[in-house]
């Protein structure tokens, strides 16, 4: 399928979507220009690792992972699992490979996760299969030197999520080293009157038990090492960034190893793009933490 074949796909399915705002047509425009971006760089990727597409982590058909594989056969491999933004209802694993490129050749294997969006998916199946994705990847990958996490939006959402789990449910315990959490959405809260919340369908009880604002004490108890950036764009819209804001300081206060990184120059869309360019101030982070810069 071609770029062109991506976005026309992408298009159709957003004007399916019931438009009672100027913001809903922005965002709109915005995700569709954000697939493209996502979709170049993912095709990127594919051309110059190793991929292994569409392994499955569960029965259900969007329960699928990428995985972009490096040719090094060093055993110091890290692996970094990415969770893909579109506010719960846009994107998908096949545009989520991006990252890939600057990584996979510092020996990283990255794996996109496939989830299901609205309104095929609730938050409570999507938080699940996030989980269960990474019980998968450990299961499959355990010679790996060290988990990480990386989220965008509605990605950083459910990556904090899964930093929040309590894991004595699932019989292991994954020792994740790292998470990036780009423009997330920590209280769910506040989406519940928005349009967003419109193929979710989030009762407050729904929303309140998928908010990692409320899960701080199991966060502790189940990522306490785990080293935490929370990035915002400068330029990201006023309850992006208070939620950043507010969710670092949690954590901070929780005495969790965390850092706050606002980007200059940036928007809600692309400091997640940028990614795909090694000399980008998040790469070199992200590398840096993984002990690959």
């Amino acid at each position: 399928m071609s770029a062109d074949d991506v976005i026309r796909a992408r298009v159709t399915a957003l004007r399916s979507v019931t438009l009672k705002s100027e913001v809903c047509v922005c965002v709109c425009v915005c995700v569709c220009v954000c697939v493209c971006v996502l979709y170049a760089g993912t095709e990127k990727a594919r051309s110059i690792t190793q991929t292994l597409l569409d392994v499955p982590y569960g029965d259900g058909d969007g329960e699928k992972l990428d995985v972009y594989v490096p040719s090094s056969s060093s055993p110091d491999v890290p692996l970094l699992i990415y969770f893909h933004g579109g506010y719960w209802q846009f994107l998908s694993k096949d545009e989520s490979g991006f990252l890939a490129v600057p990584l996979v050749q510092r020996g990283v294997v990255v794996v996109a996760v496939g989830y299901s969006i609205a309104p095929k998916g609730d938050m409570d199946l999507m938080v699940s299969q996030v989980r269960r994705s990474l019980v998968s990847v450990i299961q499959q990958y355990s010679h790996i030197s060290g988990l990480y996490l990386c989220g965008h939006s509605a990605g950083a959402h459910l990556a904090a999520m899964v930093l929040s789990t309590d894991w004595t449910q699932y019989n292991i315990s994954p020792q994740i080293k790292g998470a990036f959490l780009v423009s997330g959405v920590y209280d769910l809260q506040p989406i519940l009157s928005t349009y967003v919340n419109e193929p979710l369908k989030m009762t407050e009880e729904v929303a309140i038990r998928n908010s990692p604002s409320h899960f701080l004490p199991q966060l502790t108890r189940s990522s306490a090492s785990c080293d935490i950036v929370v990035a915002v764009a400068q330029n990201d819209s006023p309850e992006f960034r208070k939620q950043s804001e507010e969710y670092f300081k949690a954590l901070e206060s929780a005495g969790l190893k965390v850092s706050f990184e606002d980007v200059p120059n940036t928007d809600h869309f692309n400091i997640i793009e940028q990614l795909v360019d090694e000399n980008y101030h998040l790469t070199k982070l992200l590398l840096k933490m993984m002990g690959k810069s």
